[in-house]
């Protein structure tokens, strides 16, 4: 009796055969391609379910370098961009930028190294975002850098379906800009960051389970001294909490990392990051890794809260 292959196996088989027909230089290449584009976009939920944050650590780059594979043979395929800008992103936040972070008391010139990395990791990301939307949108970029006061009408035309790239471009960019401090120019992109994060937000408030409004927690409460509003930050707070349904961490370490650090209230510091050591990371399977990783780092603040908050 034969028995038929998981998803899990049927994607595995899929990128391996891609693998091979891309090294023996087959005439199906591209059809190969195609099919292993569809087969990497749905086999992301074998890293986000997954309950081992190192174990994904380690087969990540394989993935990432399987996808820019691909990519070589077919630049313009809309899922491996999307997979690649997305891809990116996390693993310079989870497992290179974060890594910096917790390094940096001990070993400053690892810490500096390592966000060197993430930055480069981040920048890629970007330009992976940028080729896939403006496969629909072409010289969206130019127009939006050339005149951040016209990003509303540049963006006017992104539909619900563009919200996912929208997002990892937007996401890859910030996390760059907050890098390179020093960069001014980089800097200068902020705000086309923000319109682009708010077009996102406007279309499809709820995809990705809130995680529209995580951005928007950091980046209020990260600058309520200089325009930014922890009020709002807290409205975004409680808007991903919500559609969530309290199931997600990122929120409430976002929070206090930003809000609660600026005002100096270690007793809403360290309540919001117990709760978010108290939810169970097993409840929504789809969010167990990034709930896992978030409360990695909500450990790792709640160690550091003598230096964050004066006596």
């Amino acid at each position: 009796m034969s028995i038929a292959p998981s998803p899990q196996t049927r994607w595995l088989l899929c990128v391996a055969a891609a693998a091979a027909l891309l090294l023996s230089g087959c005439s199906l290449q591209r059809l190969a391609v195609r099919a292993a584009g569809g087969a990497l976009a749905g086999g992301a939920d074998l890293y986000a379910s997954d309950d081992d944050p190192e174990l994904v650590r380690a087969a990540l780059p394989f993935g990432l370098k399987t996808i820019e594979g691909l990519l070589a043979k077919d630049p313009q395929n809309p899922q491996l961009l999307l997979a690649a800008a997305s891809g990116f992103t996390q693993y310079a936040y989870a497992f290179v930028q974060q890594d910096a972070d917790f390094v940096e008391a001990t070993d400053l010139a690892r810490a500096t190294e390592l966000r060197g990395r993430a930055q480069r990791l981040y920048l890629r990301a970007l330009g992976y975002g940028w080729r896939g939307l403006e496969a629909d949108f072409p010289g969206l970029r130019a127009r939006l850098q050339s005149d951040p006061g016209a990003a509303e009408a540049a963006l006017a035309g992104l539909r619900k379906e563009h919200v996912p790239l929208l997002y990892w471009t937007a996401a890859s960019w910030a996390a760059a800009i907050a890098l390179a401090k020093d960069d001014g120019e980089l800097s200068a992109d902020l705000a086309t960051v923000e319109a682009m994060m708010r077009r996102a937000l406007a279309l499809d408030e709820a995809w990705g389970r809130g995680v529209l409004h995580d951005f928007f927690i950091t980046y209020e409460g990260s600058r309520a001294a200089v325009g930014g509003s922890a009020a709002a930050a807290r409205t975004h707070c409680d808007r991903a909490l919500a559609l969530a349904k309290n199931q997600r961490v990122a929120p409430l370490v976002n929070l206090a990392e930003t809000v609660a650090v600026a005002a100096q209230d270690r007793a809403e510091f360290e309540s919001l990051l117990h709760r978010a050591l108290a939810l169970d990371a097993d409840a929504v399977p789809a969010e167990r890794l990034a709930n896992l990783i978030s409360q990695q780092r909500a450990r790792w603040l709640l160690a550091r809260a003598d230096e964050l908050f004066i006596q």
